[in-house]
């Protein structure tokens, strides 16, 4: 993620372009100096990405006045103390999520950045999905009249490590590492939700680990000891009325739909279908009328009775349009909701699946203290 969405796709694309503009007139230039923790990786990223800073000392780097941003994306566990580490030096914090393992320190770095009077923003990358884009589009033009239910389904095969390299890091799989689908994926159905379709008050969830042991990237075996696949409902306040979603979430599926994530929203006027950069719809008028007889086949090519959105605009990467909103903010002060709170309550919704599951029962949500 680090490497890809947001140096290569998002910071590097920036530069390419002249860096981001401003209502002014002036261009901001990012200028990244890359941390981490093994020289020879970093030296071979920077040179491949055109940069000439990079450092193993993350002190030193935040000491620098001349670098105002610091840009989280380790793994989870380490976030809240790296994170700590900027705001006491009064770098403003952009974050992937979830920014932290638990509700409180969620909620600790949250105060200690409004304490501090330091700018903040989590990566809430899929409300920039172009799938999504369209979705919102349909929402908020009423083409779905009452929303009744949004059903999700997000995930794809990773494999076990031993006859094929697995494409996800090991530490999601081992609970001692902060890993886990749910702590990894209710962060974004949260703020998915929560901007689509209405406030999350309540969910129902449980978590499974179906494949027992993996190997990790050395080929050694190990015990699985997180969830890979989570199964939830939430009960949303909707503008019109309460929404159920269901959301299923699994690294041990096999893909036989439209994209890795697809979510369908049916409403009293119409329907639709989202994945990550199409969007089908089915208004009430051309909806067919199938009548159940399982003795003959099926006559209706339902697949065929939808409609595809088309393109009425260009697309950009989903990290970089953040990116540049976050950038415009830092120099502009233009808005910016998806702050440190935002990324609490991503974490509120994780720990409370976990809640849900070990006690077997719906759980609502508490409002955060602001």
């Amino acid at each position: 993620m680090g490497t890809n969405q947001h140096l290569v796709r998002s910071i590097g694309a920036i530069r390419a372009q002249g860096g981001v503009a401003l209502a002014d007139g002036r261009r901001v230039m990012p200028d990244p100096i890359l941390v981490g923790r093994n020289e020879i990786k970093l030296s071979a990223l920077a040179a491949a990405n055109g940069l000439a800073r990079w450092t193993t000392d993350l002190d030193a780097a935040l000491g620098n006045r001349d670098d105002s941003l610091y840009f989280d994306a380790a793994s989870t566990g380490l976030r809240p103390q790296l994170l700590k580490k900027a705001i006491a030096a009064g770098k403003h914090i952009y974050t992937e999520k979830p920014i932290a393992p638990t509700l409180s320190q969620a909620l600790e770095l949250y105060h200690l950045a409004q304490v501090a009077g330091i700018r903040h923003g989590v990566v809430q990358d899929k409300l920039w999905l172009p799938g999504l884009i369209k979705l919102r589009t349909l929402v908020d033009t009423g083409f779905f009249g009452r929303i009744l239910s949004v059903r999700g389904e997000f995930g794809y095969w990773v494999f076990e490590g031993d006859w094929q390299p697995a494409q996800r890091p090991s530490w999601n799989y081992r609970k001692e590492d902060d890993g886990g689908i749910i702590v990894d994926m209710l962060c974004h159905w949260r703020y998915v939700l929560d901007n689509l379709f209405g406030a999350v008050r309540s969910v129902s969830c449980i978590g499974a680990t179906h494949i027992p042991q993996r190997w990790d990237e050395r080929g050694n075996i190990y015990a699985a000891t997180a969830e890979d696949a989570a199964y939830a409902t939430f009960e949303l306040e909707g503008l019109q009325g309460p929404i159920i979603a269901q959301l299923n979430s699994s690294w041990t599926t096999r893909v036989r739909r439209d994209d890795l994530a697809t979510f369908h929203v049916d409403g009293t006027h119409g329907s639709a279908v989202a994945g990550l950069t199409d969007c089908w719809t089915q208004p009430r008028v051309n909806t067919p009328k199938p009548v159940w007889n399982p003795d003959v086949p099926q006559t209706i090519d339902f697949f065929a009775t939808w409609q595809k959105m088309p393109e009425h605009r260009a697309y950009d990467n989903a990290f970089k349009a953040e990116w540049e909103l976050f950038i415009r903010h830092l120099f502009e002060g233009t808005p910016f909701q998806w702050n440190l709170l935002e990324g609490a309550k991503g974490v509120q919704l994780a720990e409370l699946g976990h809640k849900s599951w070990a006690e077997r029962r719906w759980v609502d949500l508490p409002p955060l203290p602001e």
